[in-house]
């Protein structure tokens, strides 16, 4: 009979990074290993429930008893199961003893191909076999392959050593309301569990029945089964208790804190009104990091001096519980000051000498040798944008000062935040003062750009230096593996380019971050590399805002050196694949690219199309088409209207139809061949002008 499947190991205090992960291993495990043997039906639903003290999943409609199944089951080969006589042989006899059909008769026996060669076979319906005994292994499997972050070796009551991630006190095991006879860790399974530690009815709960489990654990234990469930129930009673005030609450700090607690109750504390003084990004670090409490700021998102805790105890006066969190979190709060009162003391210049006493990588120096190379280039960058050159230089030269300051060496997060702060007290230029931190972006995919020049020609410079650097050194992303972060280096990088519409070559780019590299030991140039890297880069965001795979090749198949106006070409690409031109176009482009890739070294270089050997109308008829549009064409490209000019190019589509069905391309006169040939040359170069159109050829 089909019933409810409830699995539960009822343990010590679980670790809450690893929480989630677990109990969706311990689910996913269980019901895997169960459909692979044909315990659940079509519409089974497993459900994993994780919290503190506890394992455990509900997977609905399992079967008590898995289905008959037939087995065909190969004997032996007919030249081995006969003998010359045509006769049973012993290996026959033997072989169905072993197989437990002794008394099988040789006429009950199938006798089929089997490759080149014949066998017999033996047909049979095995029977289903019982819940308990393959749940046992299935548990047992699952329990070894958990991803447990460290083991953990206990005694258990009679002596005997046993290992997991947290001890283990209870084992419930129950399909429908029937015990199943289950061990595992030296405990035998029953129907009973634990539930809250301090808020619970009794002791140990008893659970009737596997539908009952969520809603008896809740009712009489007070715990919220579901890790999504008590996450839900945090943010609703955050939002609630914050009133017209912002709560942040990141989805980490909300994983972490649902993975502490098990029955969650939200709670207001405060701290005094004097810690506002300290930047809000420390005071928020610091809570959030080290007390895993919610920030709460106005509408303006200036941090206010009352936050909310998520505590595992529920009780109508909460005073000692909010006084206690209030006086934990006080001293950290203390310290941030501290901190920032200390760093204050010193100017971010006067620290830039230590920098040279800061290794950033054995083969790339220290962080003020860094810091030099990445000066250079952003005041390159600056010099090629027009951006003020002191700015960009004063800017880079402190960016990495604050790594030598008190909070950021204990917020490492902070590093440029607390740059920026420090550079507006020593009284620097506000955009000096924001490259600080803005040279970091976009930190993540989705970040925000940098807002001022300076920031932009210092993030630009600090990224270039990275890529280059590391790449020239043997460390570039292998597989997933991708410790110095280049991919988002590259993607950053292309990001800039392209959204701040940035008139810069490529070529130059690399070749300036090379530059600074000079007389660097074992320094391998690695510009070509890092350019086809940061195109790839390039192609993937392009397919993540929508661009067709065809669409992106099409703009990126020519290894453009400048990709500021890259989005303008595609959507003039789009615009031009959605006229009725375009696939017959697109695939004249495609024939003509191969006639000049395979006459590449027979073409004379840069031949002129001569009119009196335009001897076919077809082919005069183009080249006249084609000098009537050419200004058009060039007119539109200039003034960065690519749609404008791949809609002019579709206004040739009857000439190029007809040159291809009337001319012969490779005439055997070699005159009239080389003058085809450059009058396609002449409308490869004039088609493919925004973009490579043949990839668009289906």
């Amino acid at each position: 009979m089909n019933q409810t499947l409830l699995v539960e190991i009822q343990t010590e205090e679980l670790p809450p990074k690893a929480l989630v992960k677990l109990g969706a291993a311990f689910a996913n495990g269980i019901a895997n290993g169960l459909k692979a043997r044909d315990f659940l039906e079509g519409d089974s639903v497993a459900t994993a429930h994780a919290t503190p003290r506890r394992l455990a999943v509900t997977i609905t409609n399992v079967r008590g008893t898995s289905p008959d199944k037939p087995i065909r089951e190969k004997v032996l080969p007919v030249s081995v199961a006969l003998d010359k006589d045509g006769n049973p042989s012993a290996p026959l006899a033997k072989k169905l003893a072993a197989l437990g059909f002794p008394d099988l008769k040789i006429s009950e026996l199938e006798r089929a191909q089997d490759g080149k060669a014949e066998s017999f076979f033996y047909t049979y319906t095995a029977s289903g076999s019982q819940l308990a005994g393959a749940l046992q292994d299935v548990l047992q499997d699952t329990v070894a392959k958990l991803p447990i972050p460290k083991v953990m070796s206990y005694q258990r009551p009679d002596g005997a050593t046993v290992q997991f991630v947290r001890p283990v006190h209870l084992l419930l095991a129950l399909h429908g309301e029937q015990v199943l006879p289950l061990s595992l860790l030296g405990l035998d399974a029953g129907r009973q569990t634990m539930g809250h530690r301090f808020l619970s009815h009794g002791g140990e709960i008893t659970v009737p029945h596997a539908d009952n489990y969520a809603a008896v654990l809740e009712s009489e234990g007070k715990v919220l089964s579901s890790a999504e469930a008590r996450k839900e129930s945090i943010r609703k009673q955050l939002l609630e208790k914050a009133g017209a005030d912002q709560v942040l609450m990141p989805e980490s700090l909300l994983d972490e804190v649902a993975a502490l607690v098990e029955w969650p109750v939200v709670y207001e504390c405060r701290f005094e009104e004097e810690f506002l003084s300290v930047p809000q990004e420390c005071l928020i670090l610091t809570m959030q990091t080290n007390q895993k409490y919610f920030a709460l700021t106005d509408a303006s998102g200036k941090l206010r001096s009352r936050f909310l805790i998520v505590s595992n105890l529920e009780t109508s006066d909460p005073s000692a519980i909010i006084g206690g969190n209030e006086r934990v979190v006080r001293p950290r709060l203390s310290d941030a000051k501290f901190f920032f009162e200390q760093d204050k003391k010193k100017t971010l210049e006067s620290r830039l000498p230590q920098l040279s006493n800061v290794v950033y990588h054995n083969k790339l120096g220290t962080q003020a040798e860094r810091s030099e190379r990445v000066t250079k280039l952003a005041t390159s960058i600056a010099k090629r944008l027009g951006f003020d050159v002191a700015l960009a230089e004063r800017g880079a030269r402190l960016s990495k000062a604050d790594l030598l300051t008190d909070m950021v060496g204990e917020f490492p997060e902070l590093q440029g935040i607390m740059g920026t702060y420090y550079a507006r007290h020593d009284g620097e230029h506000e955009e000096v003062a924001k490259a600080a931190s803005e040279h970091y972006q976009p930190r993540f995919a989705g970040d925000a750009l940098p807002s001022t020049n300076t920031g932009l020609a210092v993030a630009l410079a600090d990224k270039l230096e990275t890529l280059v650097g590391i790449w020239a050194i043997g460390l570039q992303p292998t597989g997933e593996k991708d410790p110095f972060a280049l991919r988002r280096h590259a993607l950053g990088v292309m990001r800039m380019l392209v959204e701040k519409r940035l008139p810069l070559l490529l070529s130059e780019l690399l070749g300036d971050a090379s530059a600074v590299f000079a007389g660097q030991a074992a320094f391998k140039d690695p510009t070509a590399e890092v350019k086809d890297f940061m195109l790839d880069r390039l192609r993937g965001m392009l397919r993540e805002r929508g661009f067709s795979p065809n669409e992106v090749e099409a703009v990126l198949a020519q290894n453009p050196d400048r990709v500021d106006d890259v989005v303008q070409r595609l959507e003039a690409v789009q615009a031009f694949a959605a006229l009725p031109e375009s696939s017959s176009l697109a695939a004249a482009n495609k024939r003509i690219t191969n006639i000049l890739k395979k006459n590449e070294e027979a073409m004379p270089q840069d031949a002129a199309v001569k009119q009196e050997l335009l001897v076919e109308p077809a082919e005069a008829a183009l080249a006249a088409r084609m000098t009537s549009l050419a200004g058009d064409v060039t007119s539109a490209f200039e003034k960065s209207d690519f749609t404008g000019a791949l809609k002019t190019l579709a206004l040739m589509k009857d000439e190029v139809d007809a040159f291809f069905n009337d001319v012969m391309v490779m005439a055997e006169d070699v005159n009239l061949r080389n003058n085809r040939l450059a009058l396609l040359s002449q409308l490869h170069g004039m088609m493919n002008r925004v973009a490579d159109i043949s990839k668009l050829a289906a």
